[in-house]
């Protein structure tokens, strides 16, 4: 009898790198950046700056102007996916994928069913529809709108009735580099012009998963996508993938070929956006936020920037603007050693000749306290 072999094991360090491999954090790379965003499998985007660092910390010649015209050929939009969170897609990813968490959404719709007793949610989404695609329109205006319908139910749970049952999408100006506009919405399919997808199959999202976060567990993909029950579907694509194991033994699965740098691969500071992708990728975090410092770049919904050092969480930022010029202050979790500082004050002006129009540039480092102290 042959005996089993245990899958190879991945440590905290050897996870950390292929992460960042994935995640191109590990060197910036020549793509265009809507090939990064497909690459990536989107761009979470609760606020409208977010994308916009997490390519400058990833892409060599990003320019802010790229994003923005993408957006606004429509060639990548803002839309409501994975996490029942904000993502920027590409316009293909979008019509895709939301099918795909449709479930997710439905779940979160139950949530709200005390308010929405008496309301027909077919015709809701009909009329919801109709609306938005008569002319974008913001959220309080089409929740006015309901209200005539249905008087007596509870506002809150017609808007969430509305974005969960349809593929709603803010249209520009929001979410253009340097421009404002109020959050206004149309469908997904009308304003791409075309009709989205079936729900697809999971197999292909998961491949894909692996690709831009693995190694990774089936409890990792799922607390990214928001999904249940995907361990059947790591089963079937057993065969066609790698397995390890972390230092507590969960298994992990994996594209055979994708990179898996050696542990000790040099990883350069980035400054990374609040609610960056790598930041929340996974049900365990510590292949990047070490277990000592997790929550200290935000609880809940205030989260900050945080500065990789060593491919690890190591510090919060924020910009501040004065006149002409911009101040990045860094507040260090602890003294990351001989020659640290000067490799993040390098990153950190080169984060702002790209992403600030100031013409003064100041980095200042302070011990840790949280902002909101």
């Amino acid at each position: 009898m042959v005996a089993k072999t245990s899958p190879p094991a991945l440590s905290s360090r050897a996870l950390n790198r292929a992460t960042l491999a994935r995640q191109l954090l590990l060197r910036r790379t020549a793509l265009p950046a809507g090939e990064a965003v497909a690459r990536l499998v989107g761009l979470q985007a609760q606020n409208t700056r977010p994308p916009y660092f997490q390519l400058h910390a990833r892409l060599a010649h990003f320019d802010p102007a790229e994003l923005s015209a993408l957006m606004e050929s429509r060639e990548v939009v803002r839309i409501v996916t994975l996490r029942s969170t904000i993502h920027t897609h590409t316009a293909d990813d979008a019509l895709a994928l939301r099918p795909l968490v449709q479930p997710a959404r439905d779940r979160e719709l139950r949530i709200f069913r005390g308010g929405l007793a008496g309301v027909d949610l077919d015709r809701l989404a009909a009329l919801s529809r109709t609306l938005v695609e008569e002319r974008p329109r913001t959220m309080k205006e089409l929740r006015d709108e309901l209200l005539t319908h249905w008087p007596d139910a509870e506002p809150r749970a017609l808007s969430a009735a509305a974005r969960c049952t349809l593929p709603l999408v803010q249209v520009t100006p929001r979410g253009l580099w340097g421009q404002g506009g109020p959050v206004a919405l149309t469908t997904a399919e009308h304003w791409l012009g075309r009709p989205a997808e079936p729900a697809p199959a999971p197999d292909g999202t998961v491949l894909r998963y692996l690709g831009a976060f693995g190694p990774a567990s089936v409890k990792d993909m799922q607390r990214w996508a928001g999904l249940t029950r995907l361990r059947e579907v790591f089963e079937r694509l057993r065969p066609r993938l790698a397995t390890f194991r972390d230092a507590h033994g969960v298994e992990l699965f994996d594209l055979p070929d994708a990179p898996r740098p050696d542990a000790d691969t040099p990883a350069p500071p980035r400054f990374l956006p609040e609610f960056d992708n790598v930041l929340l990728g996974h049900e365990d975090r510590t292949r990047i936020i070490p277990a000592a410092y997790r929550n200290r770049n935000g609880v809940g919904n205030q989260v900050y920037g945080s500065v990789l050092y060593d491919g690890f969480l190591a510090a919060i930022w924020r910009v501040d603007r004065a006149d002409d010029t911009a101040t990045v202050t860094v507040q260090l979790f602890a003294d990351p050693g001989a020659g640290a500082r000067e490799e993040i004050t390098g990153e950190a002006v080169r984060m702002l000749e790209t992403m600030s129009d100031a013409t003064v540039y100041d980095v200042r480092y302070a011990t840790f306290v949280d902002f909101g102290d």
